[in-house]
């Protein structure tokens, strides 16, 4: 692949902190699921794919030491998620909550394996949304139901879950009716107005 610095438009100077910056900013624009149905959305996934391969070749290097790259870069091939995770996990420790869920939606989803739907999981159950993080703990275990973290996690979530230890936090379903409930209210105090009833106070 090209210079993973060029890829990402900064400096084999740049800090560390400006490297995740650049990273962060190209994945918001070229997330493919930003294209939907646009013709372009194949070239934004394979320009989210460069994009992640060139930050774990950065990180992967700094890692062993060619801080500011010193080294040539050019010759590296292939993809590491497991770079990449290792980020994220480090932010989820320092409740870099909106980071760490940057970095794995900007990993496409063809790419997204168990960790992805763990961390996913994670990052869910620290803003609260218990419910949308049970379900992705479920895929994760799901997907590799040998791992003891995933599986923990996942029956941590299932005890909780059943035996009232967590009020689920709002899905799209859940907003959803509660948007009827609101539209059902509304409409009949429209009803109760023509009658001449009172106003029903809404949520």
């Amino acid at each position: 692949m090209n210079d993973p610095y060029k890829v990402l438009g900064i400096s084999p100077n740049a800090t560390d902190d400006e490297v995740k910056n650049a990273y962060r900013e190209l994945a918001k624009k070229y997330h493919p699921d930003n294209y939907g149905d646009n013709p372009l959305s194949d070239l934004a996934e394979e320009k989210m794919q460069e994009i992640n391969e060139a930050y774990d070749a950065i990180i992967r290097m700094r890692r062993q030491g060619a801080a500011g790259g010193a080294a040539s870069h050019t010759g590296y091939t292939g993809q590491s998620s497991g770079t990449r995770y290792a980020d994220i996990r480090n932010l989820i420790r320092l409740g870099r909550t909106i980071d760490a869920e940057t970095l794995l939606d900007g990993i496409p989803a063809p790419a997204r394996d168990a960790e992805w739907y763990f961390l996913k999981g994670s990052v869910l159950y620290k803003k609260g949304w218990l419910d949308d993080a049970h379900n992705h703990f479920s895929t994760a275990n799901r997907m590799d139901p040998s791992n003891p973290e995933y599986r923990a996690a996942f029956q941590r979530m299932e005890q909780q879950r059943y035996t009232g230890g967590y009020r689920a936090g709002p899905s799209a379903h859940d907003m959803n009716n509660a948007c009827t409930c609101c539209n059902n209210l509304l409409c009949a105090d429209c009803c109760c107005e023509c009658m001449g009833g009172d106003l029903i106070p809404c949520c």
